[in-house]
């Protein structure tokens, strides 16, 4: 009962700001309709119903089962069984990762189903599932972080000379949409698994991140290549920004509840599959242990049902509202100020950003305060939203001159960082575009880029996810940087 009473305070200090915002602009400067201002109140009591059973959840079965099976991995020491087990793993859960869902219909929609959500789920999972594996292997080899994050990304850039802009926004953003809810906590705690069996102290440290950065640039790959056979050259997207006030208060909830349920079962399902199939085969825990995971599956399955039925319901046709009449003011500063301000929220709202922190937090044995993370990723996350309302408005602006030199600064940041802030950066930079990011901060997005004339949502929009993603590890780099210089002068 007390972890469940600390979890609802934790849960309601993040997601409140968020509805005090929101209530702030529907009384002053956005006066939304009563209908879709009630429908976000109730979904924001989902959500904070939601996170509060998905977390006590994840700490009941994903996070042991990551760690268990991490444990069998390192035991084991077969590359081929590593390979194919993790690959599988890897391609199940992002599959069915609710978050990549998401993405995908949102490309669907507006490329008026050129490109289908299978297509971008199936190539989202096969990217991610190699790069899972081949991030297992770099654990247990304990080969450089760095370098493959510099190989990696180089790839991805090289490839992306030769894809159209549309895609490149889509596959960036699609590395975001990659690490949810089911993916981050899991991949997490396999990381932690398999590291925790090294040797050396210090190693199993720096190898405890990194994972799930890792796995998010697969995502870019599978969906680069689709530019090959699909050309989005002449795609344009539009908005139907006056479609959400129909009906009942209660009626989205409704519309949503069994689509959400079945779309959350997809995505348990296989992680349950496979946790019978080790637990027969490799854990054989014991009856106390076993059945706590069981009903750590079933918390993290209400919870998960719960949440997105508040986010997809209650917050996205609101995130729609606020950009596209804040955009109508004509004053580029008020989308640009006030989308940086909901990003320092939105961050504080994600169930994998409260994952990583208290993971960074225990592995570091406190060095590493979670505040001080979470401060620097709400100041990563607000420069994201803020440069991206600024490449809607001022046309001139392209994808590719935030994210070339971004991710040039970052790679060359680890070289002046500590080691662990490596894994640290980039694992944080991938949970921050969790599903609150991929719906409100991305329908927040849709609408300013409907509001501005020379705009298109399907140019303009996507992109943000990406830049969601590179701000926070900028951040995080710098946040070591700063740790650095003060180690230093500690031991001078």
């Amino acid at each position: 009962m007390n972890v469940l009473i600390k979890k609802a305070k934790e849960v309601l200090i993040a997601v409140l700001p968020v509805v005090v915002f929101v209530v702030i602009l529907r009384f002053t400067i956005v006066p939304v309709p009563d209908v879709l201002f009630f429908q976000f109140l109730i979904g924001a009591l989902a959500i904070v119903i939601g996170l509060i059973v998905l977390l006590f959840g994840i700490e009941l079965a994903i996070l042991p089962l990551g760690e268990h099976m991490g444990s069998v991995f390192v035991k084991s020491n077969k590359l081929l069984f590593i390979i194919i087990t993790v690959f599988i793993l890897g391609f199940f859960i992002n599959f069915a990762e609710p978050d990549v869902n998401v993405l995908a219909k949102q490309v669907s929609e507006i490329t008026n189903n050129l490109i289908s959500t299978f297509t971008i789920r199936t190539l989202v999972a096969v990217g991610a599932g190699i790069l899972l594996s081949i991030g297992a292997i770099r654990i247990v080899k304990n080969y450089s972080l760095r370098k493959m994050l510099i190989i990696t990304y180089a790839l991805a850039f090289i490839m992306a000379l030769f894809v159209s802009s549309d895609f490149m926004a889509i596959a960036f953003d699609a590395s975001g949409a990659a690490t949810g809810a089911i993916t981050v906590p899991l991949v997490l705690a396999l990381a932690l698994g398999m590291s925790s069996m090294k040797k050396d102290s210090k190693s199993a440290e720096e190898n405890s991140f990194g994972l799930v950065g890792i796995m998010a640039s697969g995502a870019i790959f599978g969906v680069l290549l689709l530019n090959f056979f699909v050309k989005t050259d002449n795609i344009t997207g539009t908005l139907d920004m006056y479609n959400f006030n129909e009906g009942s208060i209660l009626g989205p909830f409704i519309k949503e509840a069994p689509g959400v349920a079945v779309e959350t079962m997809m995505s348990l399902f296989p992680v349950f599959l496979m946790f019978l199939f080790f637990q027969k085969f490799r854990f054989k825990l014991h009856s106390k242990p076993f059945h706590k995971m069981l009903i750590g599956f079933l918390y993290t399955y209400i919870g998960l049902v719960i949440f997105f039925i508040g986010v997809h319901a209650g917050f996205m046709n609101m995130g729609n509202i606020i950009g596209y009449n804040l955009a109508k003011f004509g004053n580029p500063v008020i989308p640009i100020g006030l989308g940086a301000v909901l990003g320092m929220l939105i961050i504080l709202t994600e169930p994998a950003v409260y994952v990583m922190t208290h993971q960074i937090e225990d592995v570091t044995n406190g060095y590493i305060r979670r505040r001080t993370v979470l401060t620097f990723l709400a100041i990563g996350m607000a420069f994201a939203v803020g440069l991206s309302m600024l490449k809607i408005i001022v046309p001139e602006i392209k994808l590719w001159h935030y994210i070339l030199p971004g991710y040039l600064f970052a790679l060359i940041m680890m070289f002046f960082t500590p080691k662990m802030f490596t894994g640290i950066s980039f694992d944080s930079g991938a949970v921050s575009s969790g599903p609150m990011s991929v719906t409100f901060i991305l329908a927040y997005s849709q609408g300013v880029s409907q509001a501005v004339e020379h705009a298109d949502v399907l140019r303009d929009s996507f992109g943000i996810i990406v830049m969601v993603t590179m701000m926070p590890v900028i951040a995080l780099q710098v946040l070591g940087f700063i740790y650095k210089m003060k180690s230093r002068k500690v031991g001078v």
